[in-house]
């Protein structure tokens, strides 16, 4: 075949580093709570961040599975995300 996929070592998309970079210092003060449950309003979120949060907030939520916490609940209405830990 004419495409054939190969790792790329040392390579990085300086902007989508730059705003996990950021995202996180939320995951590391989540999983430092040490709480079961943890409800954070998006002011919160924006004070811990450094900037403010939007829909693209929503695509890195997965990665707070690393830090042993599930993105549980996101309300635009009450602006707060429930954060859960992993048993």
């Amino acid at each position: 075949p004419l495409l054939q996929p190969f790792p790329i070592v040392g390579f990085s998309c300086q902007r989508g580093e730059e705003v996990m970079d950021k995202v996180e210092k939320l995951w590391r003060s989540v999983q430092e709570s040490g709480v079961p449950v943890l409800k954070l309003t998006f002011a919160e979120i924006e004070e811990i961040l450094g900037f403010p949060i939007d829909h693209a907030f929503l695509s890195y939520k997965k990665n707070s599975l690393a830090y042993g916490y599930e993105v549980k609940k996101i309300s635009l209405k009450e602006k707060t995300v429930v954060f859960c830990q992993q048993i």
